[in-house]
């Protein structure tokens, strides 16, 4: 119990900030250029726009949408798992809308993990999933991701030998992102494979946020592991309308997989918001239903602004990080003199000339000491913003 009836409760009392929001906060503050925070400054495509104000207009979804998500949008993501990668979940039953990937995350995990469980987690994390584990009243049990050595033009890899050896008679699930945030890595198939035979070998569930699905650059390719012999029947699969068409703030995500899985992370995420984005639901099933060439032209897109963000960084003497997915690049920042990423990124938004915000990737690890010289700098932006980044670090660190 909490030492005070008004104090938060001691679990989630280590979530309280969020070092997104601090870096946000920063940036506002002191007029600098965010590559913190996650998300497009451009919206998506127009035609999701208009048919969204149409929704609007003539009342489609601006009452009570069904609990589980419209049927438009839950056939929609059914025919998507489909026709990219060949699963087949029931729209009536193994598909649940959710707000926003985030939602269908922290609804996995309160459906199937009990307190005093083991939950395991690639670190670097996105830190929603250590806080979904708290109010589970779980256990956290960290795998690292292996950093390539200085030079090597590889990207992030799992620690495959650590992965084994963290499993106990207590470990419940694994939770995997790929592509990776923060990182950048996309898991190939030796460590997907892996982490499958890990979890058939054990008998544990697999929560597989795919947020950045279809932002994957070649030869990398993404790759979803409920696909992967024996893993269909024991993966929840959880994608991002937002992240997929650029509309962060309509939070429309879902969870897809067998019905057996999701109707347990129905029940729960319809006690968190009931429902919610009704106007939105119409349009993300049409996003979801446009050409391939939506989907290849965003990764080329994406693909451009990295290189011109990596080769910015490159000449400024960073040591760059191969980004293989997302919109995030990691640099190694004792390239240019520094040994501490928590005090590069403190010190940078304030520096000479610098003003531009990044994120420390040691906040978002356990072993803070392992990933403190990383850190994550988003590229989703306009190419004229990441520009007058590189302008202010030329500046600060040139």
């Amino acid at each position: 119990m909490p030492a005070h009836p008004h104090e938060l409760v001691a679990r989630m009392q280590p979530h309280q900030a969020s070092i997104f929001g601090e870096m946000s906060a920063l940036a506002t503050e002191v007029g600098a250029v965010n590559l913190g925070q996650g998300f497009p400054d451009t919206d998506g495509p127009e035609e999701l726009k208009r048919i969204a104000i149409a929704c609007i207009e003539n009342g489609e979804g601006n009452q009570y949408p069904p609990a589980h998500g419209m049927p438009v949008l839950r056939q929609a993501i059914a025919d998507h798992q489909r026709d990219w990668y060949g699963l087949h979940p029931d729209p009536d039953h193994g598909v649940c809308v959710a707000t926003g990937a985030s939602e269908a995350l922290v609804a996995s995990v309160l459906a199937f993990v009990e307190p005093g469980d083991e939950v395991i987690v690639l670190e670097p994390y996105f830190d929603l999933y250590v806080a979904a584990i708290s109010l589970a009243g779980a256990t956290r049990v960290t795998v690292p991701l292996l950093a390539p050595e200085p030079g090597s033009g590889e990207p992030f890899r799992l620690d495959r030998a650590a992965l084994t050896d963290a499993i106990t008679d207590r470990t419940r699930m694994v939770i995997v992102n790929t592509p990776h945030n923060p990182t950048g890595a996309v898991l190939d198939s030796v460590d997907l494979s892996h982490i499958a035979r890990v979890a058939i070998d054990n008998d544990l569930l697999v929560l597989s946020d795919e947020a950045y699905e279809h932002q994957f650059f070649e030869p990398a390719r993404h790759v979803p592991i409920a696909g992967l012999p024996g893993m269909w029947e024991r993966t929840i699969t959880v994608g991002s309308g937002g992240k997929s068409f650029s509309f962060t703030g309509w939070k429309v995500g879902w969870a897809s997989g067998p019905a057996e899985l999701i109707g347990p992370v129905r029940v729960i995420r319809q006690h968190l918001s009931y429902v919610s984005s009704g106007p939105f639901q119409p349009a993300i099933a049409a996003g979801l239903r446009l050409p391939r060439s939506y989907f290849t032209d965003l990764a080329a897109s994406m693909r451009e602004r990295r290189d011109l963000m990596s080769t910015g960084l490159a000449r400024l003497g960073f040591e760059v990080i191969p980004s293989q997915g997302t919109y995030f690049i990691t640099t190694d920042v004792r390239s240019v003199g520094y040994s501490s990423g928590r005090q590069f990124c403190r010190e940078l938004p304030r520096g000479a000339g610098a003003g531009v915000v990044a994120i420390p990737i040691a906040a978002l690890a356990d072993d803070r000491d392992r990933f403190d010289p990383f850190v994550r700098w988003t590229f989703g932006k306009s190419e004229s913003v990441l520009e007058e980044a590189l302008r202010r670090l030329t500046a600060a660190v040139g």
